[in-house]
């Protein structure tokens, strides 16, 4: 059975996240308070080992790997890209509910996009590789996806991660106790303002 932790970190603020827009595709850099946000993470992560530093292809989860010093460790997984929202990429919930009324992005997925089956299949791959590690994993990401990882990761359907709410800028640990897979902790804003 692994042993090692699993930190999530969400990239810090973009235009879109700020204005509630869904963002997969659309390759945002990060606001100035994303950048400041990114940096925050810094002191929390020099504080640790990791055996594999991960991040999305995007550039706000790269440029936040970067900002939180991890950037020259970092392998870029495609599999932690965000959630594709296909015709809804860009809109926010407002916007789609009044084309789709009731429509939920964990049970409906995107025209054209993604749904919560296929976002679930990439994150079981990413999570096959972070339990074959030998040492603690920090993987760079967006707010659906990471929330998918957290679901699989303690073995529930990828639509579980609904349940688990994520800001901008934040660390999450998933690890284990006992040999079960746990949250020991989330969606923390780390480090002093």
């Amino acid at each position: 059975m692994p042993t090692n932790d699993l930190l999530l970190a969400r990239h810090g603020e973009t235009q879109w996240s700020a204005n509630g827009r869904h963002t997969s595709r659309t390759d945002l850099p990060l606001t100035s308070d994303g950048r400041r946000l990114a940096r925050r993470l810094a002191p929390r992560l020099a504080e640790r080992r990791f055996a594999l530093v991960l991040t999305s292809p995007l550039r706000r989860a790269i440029e936040t790997c970067e900002l939180a010093g991890l950037g020259v460790e970092a392998q870029t997984r495609d599999e932690l890209r965000e959630w594709d929202y296909g015709d809804y990429e860009g809109l926010t919930t407002d916007e789609i509910h009044g084309r789709q009324p009731g429509w939920s992005l964990w049970r409906d997925g995107c025209p054209n996009g993604e749904a919560a089956a296929d976002v679930g299949g990439r994150a079981d791959r990413v999570i096959a590789e972070i339990r074959a590690a030998d040492d603690d994993v920090v993987a760079f990401g967006h707010g659906h996806m990471l929330r998918v990882v957290a679901a699989r990761w303690l073995g529930l359907p990828p639509t579980e991660g609904a349940l688990f709410a994520l800001a901008t800028g934040t660390l999450s640990t998933l690890g284990y106790e006992h040999g079960t897979s746990v949250i020991r902790s989330w969606s923390e804003l780390p480090g002093p303002s």
